[in-house]
């Protein structure tokens, strides 16, 4: 088991990062709340979870232990993976997430690529008395003064939407982002560019 990587960011990519570590690249999967707080040629140390299959070992990694512990705790219910669970941290922070699941949020799992309302009802009965409380003070997201609209963009490509439409979900939500003031929340803005997306298709 890999419990984290540390070392200088040797590349990144709108969902991986490569760390090189002993002269080694390690890739990792990363959500853009994590991503985004990596800087090329700059050392980093990422809690990782290491996802085996018959065919492949994935990395992930994550900012840390809290967003790592509960990735692997979305994993016990059944029917999530470890890409759905990255999906449902790239939306929403570990304490959204649990605050969802306390307070019943349908809407809040459904902002989820691929969580139907189905799913998401099924998601809470199963999860309600997994992941625990809420431990901070409500948020969606970390906190970014600048760069927004890259990393924005960025998400929505690594979950799979086309450039176009990643362009258009950023143009959406730009008003929103400036009535924030300073520091929009990444995390917060993604789940208001999805439900553009969503409305759009």
């Amino acid at each position: 088991m890999i419990a984290f990587v540390s070392g200088p960011v040797a590349a990144l990519a709108p969902d991986s990062a490569v760390v090189e570590v002993g002269g080694i690249g390690i890739a990792v999967q990363c959500s853009p709340n994590t991503l985004s707080g990596l800087r090329m040629g700059q050392q980093t140390k990422l809690a990782t979870s290491l996802v085996v299959r018959e065919d492949s070992l994935t990395l992930y990694g994550f900012v840390d232990d809290d967003e790592k512990q509960v990735f692997e705790l979305l994993q016990t219910a059944s029917g999530v993976g470890p890409r759905l669970a990255q999906a449902m941290l790239a939306v929403h922070s570990p304490d959204a997430l649990r605050r969802a699941v306390a307070t019943g949020d349908e809407k809040a799992l459904i902002a989820v690529p691929g969580i139907g309302k189905k799913g998401a009802q099924k998601l809470l009965l199963e999860l309600k008395d997994r992941l625990g409380e809420p431990i901070g003070a409500p948020a969606i997201g970390a906190p970014v003064s600048q760069g927004w609209r890259d990393q924005l963009h960025a998400a929505l490509i690594g979950l799979g939407y086309a450039t176009r439409e990643a362009e258009e979900a950023v143009t959406a939500v730009t008003p929103q982002a400036e009535a924030a003031g300073g520091t929009p929340q990444v995390g917060r803005l993604l789940k208001a560019a999805l439900q553009t997306l969503n409305r759009a298709r």
